[in-house]
């Protein structure tokens, strides 16, 4: 390279290899790699042990810069971020998808789709814009009847990606470790040439904006003798560069960067997007095993939030107000309650502006999340609506058992993860925005009563007579010693369609006054 020219530039784009556990993604991430990183291929004792992924590994691949990402010079990255594939450990396999720009989903070839699998898939579906199917470990069929198995899966696995954003994505057959983890390392793997080139056709420029607050999702920590402490992780927004200070907020604690490296490489700066190795001194690694490190003071804890939501529609079962969900919000997981709102009937079918939360509103209270196959209320029914009628828009209040540290507008995953892991189901129940936070501990008194949340009630009463073209006396609504002045200015509908508002009690028996906007029929009484 001449002196003083620029060093050739590097694209990095992370591809999340997900699947059911034994599908052999860990294999499939250390046959496309060329640098692992200090968290690659199962290096934890534990995961040896076991001979399953514990936790999130990191490796990269990196290959010539393909000609859809631009002219010049330069290398593409791809970071591969290897999650786990065991049901217990779903909460790792979230934090990991939102990092990631590009899914790989890898199918044992000789089973299918399997439970988890699915759940990948949803998760995907949530979090990622590109998909490529692996179908993985085909030197387990027998060589006659390869291609055929390969066609019939593939087609399978077409007809299960059919109602998806990932339809129409492309599928590879691949036998990443020949003979399975005991095979000698001479054995070549098979089609993984042929993915990398899928891969390369997939990849694209992700959004990457520099500006703005660093935010670093940290996946491991560790200390290096004679150097400090590392917390390698992904780079969320923003940037950083040698000599900043960056803030762990779940701690309070501030830290100035001493050096960087990406992949064993030093560097000087990293941006949003980026995978890095950021070195610290005096910091205990055992007090961060994984979480947020950011930008001081950017990041704030909050003990409730408002989230905008949509069911996944795969759960199973409604979700109910006040029951409790494990609740990940950004990088941690947390048992929170839930409680549903709407907008007011006569909004169902409003606009509703993305990212926003209207405090001027009111909402309408509901039971339960309002779906396809929510129940009409009896109210509805006795309307003659036998169809339940569904706003474009619905939102959930969130307490928290436990205070979290996240970012505005962060994923929300609701899942049931105490549900047995070997029952043939989807744990993850919805995901939505975060809107608005309640750092204050009072939140209930502080906070709450700017949210207008009404429930719709129902009662009937009767007309005593006419007072003159524009108002009428009522009664039986109201017990003689109920104060009628709360609920003056709350909507009335006569049985002759007419409608009023209440204006105000009259004497003393419970009677109260209705004034009618527009003219009334003479109402024979």
């Amino acid at each position: 390279m001449a002196a003083g020219s620029a060093p050739p530039r590097v694209l990095n784009v992370n591809v999340g290899v997900l699947g059911h556990i034994d599908s052999g993604k860990t294999a499939l991430a250390r046959a496309l790699s060329t640098t692992g990183s200090t968290a690659a291929f199962d290096r934890a004792p534990q995961s040896r042990a076991r001979g399953i992924t514990l936790d999130l590994g990191f490796s990269c691949l990196r290959t010539a810069l393909p000609p859809q990402l631009g002219p010049g010079p330069g290398e593409l990255q791809f970071t591969l971020v290897d999650c786990p594939g065991h049901a217990s450990l779903i909460r790792t396999i979230i934090g990991g998808a939102q990092i990631i720009d590009l899914m790989m989903l890898v199918i044992d070839v000789t089973k299918g789709m399997q439970t988890q699998s699915a759940e990948c898939l949803v998760i995907g579906q949530i979090a990622c814009q590109k998909m490529v199917v692996v179908l993985n470990k085909i030197d387990l069929l027998p060589e006659a009847k390869r291609q055929s198995a390969i066609e019939k899966m593939t087609k399978k696995m077409q007809k299960t990606l059919e109602n998806t954003k990932f339809c129409g994505c492309p599928i590879v057959a691949v036998a990443a470790k020949p003979g399975g983890p005991e095979a000698p390392e001479s054995e070549n793997p098979l089609g993984v040439s042929e993915l990398i080139e899928v891969l390369k056709s997939q990849a694209y420029l992700p959004s990457r904006d520099p500006s703005g607050h660093f935010l670093m999702a940290v996946d491991h920590c560790f200390s290096i003798k004679g150097q400090g402490t590392v917390m390698t992780g992904t780079i969320l927004s923003g940037s950083v560069s040698l000599g900043d200070n960056v803030e762990i907020p779940a701690l309070k604690v501030t830290k100035k960067v001493k050096s960087m490296q990406m992949f064993h490489t030093p560097v000087t700066y990293a941006m949003q997007g980026d995978r890095v190795g950021i070195c610290v001194t005096q910091f205990d690694p055992k007090l961060l095993e994984r979480g947020l490190i950011c930008t001081p003071e950017s990041l704030h804890t909050i003990h409730a939030a408002i989230i905008s939501l949509k069911k996944i529609q795969y759960y199973r079962g409604a979700l109910q107000t006040k029951a409790k969900f494990h609740i990940t919000v950004g990088h941690e997981t947390v048992m929170g309650r839930v409680m549903f709102f709407s907008p007011a009937p006569a909004d169902f079918n409003e606009e509703i502006k993305e990212n926003v939360f209207d405090f001027d509103k009111d909402y309408l209270y509901q039971e339960e999340y309002l779906s396809t196959d929510s129940k009409p209320s009896e109210e509805n029914k006795e309307n003659g609506q036998s169809e339940i009628q569904l706003p474009k828009q619905q939102w959930a209040l969130l307490e928290f058992e436990k205070p979290v540290t996240c970012p505005k507008l962060c994923l929300v995953i609701g899942s049931k993860l105490d549900t047995d892991i070997h029952a043939n189901t989807c744990r993850l129940a919805f995901h939505g925005v975060l809107l608005q936070g309640m750092e204050d501990k009072n939140y209930a008194e502080t906070f709450l009563p700017k949210l207008k949340v009404y429930k719709q009630k129902h009662k009937e009463g009767q007309v005593e007579r006419v007072m003159d073209d524009y108002s009428v006396i009522g009664r039986s609504l109201f017990k003689k010693e109920t104060n009628i002045q709360i609920f003056v200015g709350l909507k009335v509908q006569l049985s002759t369609g007419e409608e009023g508002i209440i204006d105000g009690g009259f004497g003393q028996s419970g009677k109260f006054k209705i004034r009618i906007p527009v003219p009334l029929f003479r109402i024979a009484l």
